[in-house]
């Protein structure tokens, strides 16, 4: 057992199935490249998309998981996390909410949402930009939920009826045949480089069974 722990400690995982996404290790490009020079890996293990970088895209695939994380994005930017990515895929948007002209005109772009699906709860406990939020995406099986400071913001069955009308309405119902597969399989998760300063912290992972 001691000699398992450890090799589950060397990779990141903790014995509670924790896994830290807050080290360089278990980044890459959507190539498997090394990060960009552009994703700054800091103290504290921030990982700040500081310049011109590209998507960073997590190293293994996750289809049933719980994914914890802290951000905080510069006044007038956009960002986002993806996930069960294939090329496209459903994505827990990060965006100044109050200037960004993307947020403010579609609630369904806004700050936690599932981007261009759901909108988030309309009180949703939101920090503004240049201050550190805590976020939350759960995703098993057809059920997803977006979490924010502690709040359940947002939660769907991707084989309901609900969803089936918010997609057709989506910009996602352009790609054939994306509904058959579209938050479905397993994927990386992706930090976006949408041009603008975000910063990451204490990510972590843990797959549901």
């Amino acid at each position: 057992m001691r000699v398992a722990l450890i090799l589950l400690a060397a990779v990141g995982v903790q014995d509670d199935g924790w896994e830290s996404l807050s080290n360089r290790e278990a980044w890459g490009t959507g190539k498997g490249e090394p990060p960009a020079a552009g994703w700054a890996f800091e103290d504290g293990g921030v990982i700040h998309r500081a310049a011109k970088a590209g998507d960073l895209h997590t190293r293994k695939k996750y289809r049933d998981f719980e994914l914890e994380f802290e951000w905080k994005i510069a006044p007038g930017a956009n960002s986002g996390v993806k996930y069960r990515l294939r090329g496209i895929g459903p994505e827990y948007q990060l965006i100044d909410d109050a200037k960004h002209a993307d947020s403010r005109n579609n609630p369904q772009r806004a700050t936690a949402s599932l981007y261009d699906v759901k909108a988030p709860a309309a009180d949703k406990p939101l920090k503004p930009a240049g201050e550190w939020n805590a976020s939350r995406i759960v995703a098993k099986g057809s059920h997803l939920e977006h979490w924010l400071n502690g709040a359940k913001v947002l939660e769907i069955d991707i084989d309901g009826e609900e969803w089936n009308a918010l997609y057709a309405k989506s910009k996602f119902v352009k790609t054939k045949g994306a509904e058959q597969w579209f938050g479905r399989e397993a994927g990386p998760i992706m930090l976006q480089d949408h041009g603008d300063e975000v910063w990451f912290r204490a990510l972590r992972i843990r797959e549901l069974k």
